[in-house]
């Protein structure tokens, strides 16, 4: 167990079509408990380099236990970052892609009855070209309506306005890319899931969390639950916290 002078570094990682400011009303209730909390930018660019990104950050930028935190794509850069950067003593994952070893993100959704499991992908996404992109790669962001019914529909409509605005694309390599060896198999873990997910289905979310052997906590809310009710995944970090 951790001394109970020295407090884990709390880090939390965004997923695909948000960035740092999704995690603000974790970020200040945590801070209000004295915990340091860092919120590094995921690339978004595929999961190889995601989960690097993230690893390099977390040697360099943390000292001490880390509990280690991820929202939807972001759970899957966590899963692969954990084991090559900081001392990471559990994961969270909030409405989050688990993946074993070899899994895509795109296999995970196939069939599931996601909002985005979809035979064309261009009646749910704008893609877009950008510069450096891999071969057949592209950026892709949510069309409106679907921020509104399936992404955030628990949210303020201001509130789903501001997302579908500041939405930072993920590439297609992102969804595209196998998973290594899982954290999860040798770091403990705890799971929220919001069971009105429209984009990671409750069934998904909840076969994960089992395979992984998580700690489980359930509350009706949408993909974005750590944003509509962030208390929720607060419990589960300051849970994971107790458990160092």
């Amino acid at each position: 167990m951790t001394d109970a002078t020295t407090k884990p570094t709390i880090v939390l990682v965004h997923g695909a079509w948000a960035d740092g400011s999704s995690w603000d009303a974790v970020t200040r209730e945590l801070q209000a408990q004295g915990f340091t909390v860092l919120v590094p930018p995921n690339l978004l660019r595929g999961l190889t380099d995601d989960a690097a990104y993230v690893a390099s950050f977390l040697a360099q930028r943390t000292s001490g236990p880390v509990v280690l935190v991820g929202h939807s794509y972001g759970g899957a850069v966590i899963t692969n970052a954990a084991a090559s950067g900081g001392d990471v003593r559990a994961l969270v994952y909030v409405n989050a892609f688990m993946p074993d070893e070899a899994e895509t993100v795109l296999q995970i959704l196939e069939g599931s009855g996601s909002a985005l499991a979809v035979a064309d992908p261009t009646t749910v996404f704008d893609i877009a070209g950008y510069p450096g992109a891999p071969e057949g790669a592209a950026e892709v962001f949510l069309k409106p309506e679907v921020v509104h019914a399936s992404f955030a529909q628990d949210l303020p409509e201001a509130d789903r306005w501001t997302i579908v605005a500041s939405q930072r694309p993920a590439s297609l390599v992102a969804n595209v890319t196998p998973s290594g060896a899982p954290a999860w198999k040798t770091i403990p873990s705890w799971a929220v899931i919001g069971t009105d997910d429209r984009v990671i289905p409750v069934a998904v979310l909840r076969r994960m969390a089992e395979r992984a052997g998580s700690t489980v906590s359930e509350l009706e809310a949408s993909h974005v639950s750590m944003v509509s009710h962030p208390d929720a995944a607060v419990a589960a970090i300051l849970a994971a916290v107790a458990s160092i």
